[in-house]
């Protein structure tokens, strides 16, 4: 069975999902009325939109390729590749309020808050960079999967430029709102594409039990030396820790709840989500393993991993499911790239534009700007899709890894007062140059991603801001005071709580402290000064239930997932 030919039921889902999806995200553009709603949707996200806003920006098509790409080559163990991020995601119940405490548009303004002028220059950089890669990787990792699932009759990057125009369609009109309306409905849809293959090809392949009667036994190891061993987790994990707070679409995926709490919860509760459709990928990546393994399908081994989704797409799936398929993989693709270009569209109006170039550009030029910046962007990404992704798990790390690099100066910043300016500029310059020359020297690619690479480039990035920092003048008091006073006091306000730089009410940490919402983070280094006499698990109990809670969670899909191959 060389290919699928798409029946007429195929064709009309996916043109319904089309259809839909645009009529949805038009209907919510019409509530765009300047760029306080195209970047940031005014800020009044609920709960249940900021899950699915989470879940959606940061689910992406080229995910279930990779991962089960890694899957069929190592094993079980490959899982850590996604599950990276695992025994981070209980942070991000205490990372959340940040983003929101920041009152900015662009994490950018924030490092501008922080550093000054010129860091938020370099952080544009490479945040312009981080999205023109991602959306390239995701674009074409959802290409493969489509091209697959039809036996490779849909050249790979065409299929690129025609998931651009569909998702171009609805995001220049509505921004952030659109994005996050449809995040909800696709949110489902990846749901679906995360599960949708296992019970096709379960009983073909005879379960666990016929996984174990055809594969090695290293294959069902979580953690083993011929794949991904602790130390690969224990690297992994820190790497995800670093680098969440620097990506540089945080403040508009999680800080636009209408309050804290609808920001905790979408950033937390939207990655567990994802974190649990990661084990529908690996079963998928074990189930081919068998398939090919047995030449079920005249085929023994596939010529590049990450054809491993596409495989099973292809020769499980029945008429109708392909174009369930195609759905899913679309609004994978287009939750996240629609968010992506949005956010670039800010950064670069925002941190480049209105300093650099005009000024004194109004609301309504900013929000053209915008658009047409982001459209801008989102083309240099089909550019490098088309000529440069080659491996799609590749093109995900490097900028994971770039993340980290930048983050150590932003986390950095918010837990050591003293870091300035210099520090975070030494210790990026430090780390990637420590990075990329250990790759040079190896003669490996400069986006491979090695454990013991990364831990002495992050290790010699940490020295560099500490060192730097202390042997230079620190940052003036006036800044840093008025950078600490928005992280300590609460947004939870309202609605109309005015989130912008004009914003002038502190509260007293003791009130802070009263009300349960002081922030680990802000206060690493002087717990005791930030519980302001209330006692530490008052202080901080909105931060400790939620990281308690996210520890029990993790082991809980660790637990689950051994059962499920061990058991």
């Amino acid at each position: 069975m060389n290919s699928i030919r798409l029946a007429p039921i195929d064709w009309i889902v996916t043109i319904s999902y089309l259809v839909g999806i645009a009529v949805i995200g038009w209907l919510a553009g019409r509530r765009v009325k300047g760029t306080e709603s195209y970047f940031l949707g005014d800020r009044r996200f609920s709960k249940w939109l900021m899950i699915s806003q989470s879940f959606g920006v940061g689910t992406h098509a080229e995910m279930p390729v990779s991962l089960a790409g890694a899957v069929y080559s190592i094993g079980l163990s490959g899982i850590w590749y996604q599950w990276k991020n695992l025994f981070a995601t209980p942070f991000y119940w205490i990372f959340a309020p940040l983003f929101r405490r920041f009152r900015r548009t662009t994490t950018g303004e924030v490092m501008e808050d922080r550093y000054g002028q010129g860091l938020g220059v370099i952080y544009a950089v490479y945040a312009l960079g981080f999205f023109i890669i991602n959306m390239a990787s995701m674009l074409k990792g959802a290409a493969k999967v489509i091209s697959q699932a039809s036996g490779g009759g849909v050249p790979v990057n065409g299929l690129v430029i025609g998931m651009t125009t569909v998702f171009l369609l609805y995001s220049v009109v509505g921004g952030l709102i659109a994005a996050a309306w449809t995040d909800l409905v696709q949110g489902l849809l990846i749901l679906v594409l995360s599960f949708m293959l296992i019970p096709l090809g379960w009983n073909g392949i005879g379960g666990i039990a016929g996984m174990r009667a055809v594969l090695e036994p290293y294959r069902f190891s979580l953690a083993t030396p011929h794949g991904i061993g602790l130390f690969f987790i224990a690297v992994l994990t820190l790497n995800g820790l670093v680098g969440i707070l620097a990506q540089p679409h945080m403040i508009a995926s999680v800080g636009t709840g209408r309050d804290e709490n609808a920001c905790r919860a979408g950033f937390f509760y939207g990655n567990f989500i994802k974190r649990f459709c990661t084990i529908g990928w690996v079963l998928i990546g074990m189930m081919v393993t068998v398939m090919t393994a047995r030449a079920l399908y005249g085929k023994h081994v596939l010529a590049d991993p990450e054809d491993a989704f596409g495989y099973a797409c292809r020769h499980l799936l029945f008429p109708g499911g392909v174009g369930l398929l195609i759905a899913s993989v679309l609004a994978a693709n287009m939750a996240a790239c629609s968010s992506f270009m949005i956010n670039g569209g800010a950064l670069f109006t925002r941190n480049v534009y209105r300093k650099y170039i005009v000024q004194s550009a109004d609301d309504k030029h900013c929000l053209l700007v915008g658009r047409i910046s982001g459209v801008a962007i989102t083309l240099l990404s089909v550019l490098y899709s088309v000529f440069l992704v080659t491996r799609v798990l590749y093109s995900f790390l490097l900028t994971e890894t770039l993340s980290t690099f930048v983050g150590v100066g932003l986390l950095g910043g918010i837990i050591w007062p003293r870091a300035n300016r210099w520090g975070a500029i030494a210790s990026l310059v430090t780390s990637l140059s420590v990075n990329f020359t250990g790759y040079f020297i190896r003669g490996q690619r400069l986006d491979q991603w090695e454990p013991t690479v990364f831990v002495a480039a992050l290790i010699a990035g940490v020295v560099a801001l500490v060192v730097v920092s202390l042997l230079t003048k620190p940052e003036p008091d006036t800044a840093l005071r008025a950078f600490f006073s928005k992280l300590q006091t609460p947004s939870d306000g309202g609605v109309t709580e005015p989130l912008t730089e004009t914003y002038l009410h502190v509260s007293s940490p003791r009130d802070t402290a009263e009300s349960g919402k002081q922030l680990l983070v802000v206060n690493l280094l002087h717990l005791k000064r930030g519980a302001a006499g209330t006692g530490f698990f008052k202080a901080y109990r909105s931060d400790l239930s939620g990281l308690t809670g996210g520890f029990g969670l993790a082991a809980g899909m660790v637990l689950l997932l051994w059962f499920l191959f061990n058991g």
